[in-house]
């Protein structure tokens, strides 16, 4: 890497711990900040600083937020009998986008990956299980990929012994096969939840 400054080094370092950016990219936005005003770069900085504080886990679903429990689990208008499983937060503004689910949701934080040395204990399934006594349905929203397929079919199989009442399903393909459901549009996530299956 090219020589810089201490201050601008470390934060080319920093802004390189970013998904998808590389060092490039990283020297590119460490000159933005510095050519920035003052104010710009104290709100860049106060926004994080608050991010870290004010933003926390909903403690029924794991949702990101900044009130205990989230919007969707205090919402009088949600059917709080029915429950969407994201991979992560940012799955929830894709189903969302729907306008047709009605239900909470549950996310779990990522998937299970023996490679990545992901199990069962790393995701957030605990506070799943202890739902299904208030549930009638669960909807498995995964990505259909290897990893989100593998998730799925633990989550159906602990979920049925569980609470064998509870109905299990999962979402149809009209996510393609090996793709992540952040990406899909509204119409392939609305066919996805329309077409669901047991599961």
């Amino acid at each position: 890497m090219a020589q810089f400054a201490e201050p601008m080094t470390r934060l080319i370092e920093e802004l390189r711990k970013l998904p998808g950016i590389g060092t490039k990219s990283a020297q590119r936005l460490a000159f933005h900040v510095l050519r920035s005003s003052a104010e710009d770069a104290d709100k860049l900085s106060a926004a994080i600083r608050e991010l870290k504080q004010h933003l926390r886990l909903c403690s029924i679903c794991n949702n990101i937020t900044d009130v205990d429990p989230c919007v969707y689990c205090t919402s009088t208008s949600r059917d709080q009998r029915l429950i969407c499983v994201v991979e992560e937060p940012t799955n929830i503004a894709t189903v969302e986008k729907t306008r047709s689910y009605s239900g909470v949701y549950h996310v779990l934080h990522g998937t299970l990956s023996p490679i990545g040395g992901v199990g069962p204990e790393q995701l957030r399934i605990a506070n799943l299980l202890v739902r299904l006594p208030e549930v009638d349905e669960v909807i498995l929203a995964t990505s259909p990929t290897t990893e989100g397929e593998a998730t799925a079919g633990y989550l159906a199989g602990e979920i049925h012994r569980a609470r064998p009442e509870v109905r299990v399903t999962r979402i149809a393909t009209g996510v393609p096969a090996g793709s992540d459901i952040e990406y899909a549009d509204e119409v392939t996530m609305t066919r996805a939840m329309e077409g669901r299956r047991e599961f």
